[in-house]
């Protein structure tokens, strides 16, 4: 068996715990203990690392892998007039997740590659969630358009001949 790196097992339990409790319950109280506290300022996340201006990350095959194939579970719904029901979308959270824990225990990223690959992962499984019906007041249709933004982030920021943004989902 191969050995994986803690984080990207902590990563991995994190994420299958997101999918079990629900992503806003699950991630409001570890994104509030993880910023320092101060008052009257917005308690978001840091800003995802950018590459150099005109450049893009380093990728690896598995997350290249990983990518086309989330792409391509996405592609044929982001058609026009393309409408999926309840469990139709549940599934297809589901293949999507599959993907990103994937992604998650086979990708070697230098350090800055790998925490930009975290806020698109981040993106894709808040998106996943919404589709799935996890999250309380969120549209399925939102959760596939953040998918899609988030696979569109990818192709934006990580080196991939060949890949091809996702048609804009409104």
């Amino acid at each position: 068996m191969k050995a994986i790196d803690s984080w990207k097992m902590a990563l991995v339990a994190t994420g299958l715990a997101l999918a079990a409790a629900g992503w806003p319950a699950a991630m409001a109280a570890p994104a509030a203990a993880a910023q320092p506290h101060s008052h009257g300022h917005d308690h978001a996340s840091p800003p995802a690392p950018r590459p150099q201006a005109g450049r893009k990350w380093a990728s690896d095959a598995p997350l290249r892998e990983g990518m086309t194939r989330i792409r391509a579970l996405l592609a044929p719904q982001l058609t026009a007039g393309s409408r999926m029901g309840a469990e139709e979308s549940a599934a297809l959270a589901g293949r999507i997740e599959g993907e990103v824990g994937r992604i998650v225990a086979d990708c070697k990223l230098p350090p800055q590659a790998d925490a930009a690959l975290h806020a698109i992962l981040a993106q894709l499984m808040a998106g996943t969630g919404a589709m799935a019906g996890r999250t309380p007041d969120a549209d399925r249709a939102h959760g596939l358009a953040q998918v899609a933004a988030a696979v569109n982030d990818y192709g934006r920021s990580f080196e991939h001949p060949g890949f091809r943004p996702l048609p804009a989902v409104h």
